[in-house]
């Protein structure tokens, strides 16, 4: 959360009124976007620039939000009291990164539920894990991406016609699928961090304990499980992906560009020959933008389901 109120403290207000000073949270979100999260940076730009700046208000909210476990290590009392501020209304708000997104949310008619439900996934980090099962860290997944995906749909729009409840069981198989892509890209800086995200049975099935991966496993067995758990996000991304033809024109672009982006880092990761525990997979600048005219044919060319 640092990085979003840096030199904030001397702007928060405009002279003579009441309302925060939304530019400089806007710009420092922005820096925070490009140096924390390439890929969405990238995808949120196809949006018309009114989108744009609400959808990275979404993310400087969510950012920040994270940042109150990663970064500042709040207890869970300091939690719900974030989580108390998170509901006040622009005028109550004295938090730069809140005001913004409280503006946002009354202007999009965002539902709040989706908010607490995603300040809980955060909560959860407290105390992560042990996963038992895949249900158990598919809801997890929920809480912390799927939740975004679904306060985000009132603000990328919906085609004419297309109800918030069709859309959303597309939307939370996409932030299901993205979470995990994100738990696999990362194994090895989790369990840096002594985290395993990846489910115990699913260890089972492969010989491997947690005690293994994070003393940095890399052998046979964990290719296999990473195998399986790749597979497991591609058909996550093949149920997600033709739910994203309800969304607008622009929103079809910038969720089908982050999508499919997404999902080529399940590519990278075989590039490097499933070796997660020692570096990070991830697509280049450069073979993003070689990706762009085949998403936007893909994209284009979904039909809404039926």
């Amino acid at each position: 959360m640092a990085i979003l109120h840096e030199n904030l403290a001397d702007n928060l207000y405009r002279p003579g009124e009441r309302a925060l000073d939304e530019r400089p949270v806007f710009r420092a979100a922005e820096r925070s976007i490009r140096l924390n999260s390439k890929t969405f940076f990238f995808a949120t730009s196809l949006l018309p620039p009114a989108k744009r700046q609400a959808i990275r208000a979404l993310y400087a909210f969510c950012r920040a939000s994270d940042d109150l476990i990663d970064v500042e290590g709040a207890t869970s009392s300091e939690i719900e009291h974030w989580r108390a501020e998170v509901r006040l209304p622009p005028d109550k708000q004295d938090n730069p990164v809140l005001y913004c997104w409280a503006v946002t949310r009354r202007k999009y008619a965002v539902d709040p539920r989706y908010e607490d439900e995603l300040i809980s996934g955060v909560a959860s980090d407290l105390q992560p894990g042990p996963y038992r099962t895949w249900q158990e860290l598919e809801a997890y997944c929920y809480h912390v991406a799927s939740t975004v995906g679904l306060l985000s749909i009132p603000i990328v729009g919906l085609k004419p016609g297309v109800r918030f409840e069709s859309a959303a069981p597309y939307a939370i198989k996409l932030g299901i699928a993205l979470q995990l892509t994100n738990i696999l890209r990362d194994v090895g800086e989790d369990a840096a961090q002594g985290r395993v995200y990846l489910p115990q049975e699913d260890l089972g099935l492969f010989g491997l304990t947690r005690a293994e991966i994070l003393a940095g496993a890399q052998d046979e067995r964990f290719t296999d499980l990473i195998k399986f758990e790749i597979e497991r996000a591609r058909e996550l991304y093949r149920q997600a992906i033709p739910g994203i033809a309800m969304l607008s024109l622009s929103g079809q672009v910038a969720v089908g560009a982050a999508a499919l982006l997404y999902r080529a880092i399940l590519d990278e990761i075989e590039a490097i020959c499933y070796r997660v525990q020692e570096q990070r997979a991830h697509t280049s600048g450069r073979r993003k933008l070689a990706m762009l005219p085949g998403i936007l044919l893909t994209v284009l060319s979904l039909q809404p389901p039926m």
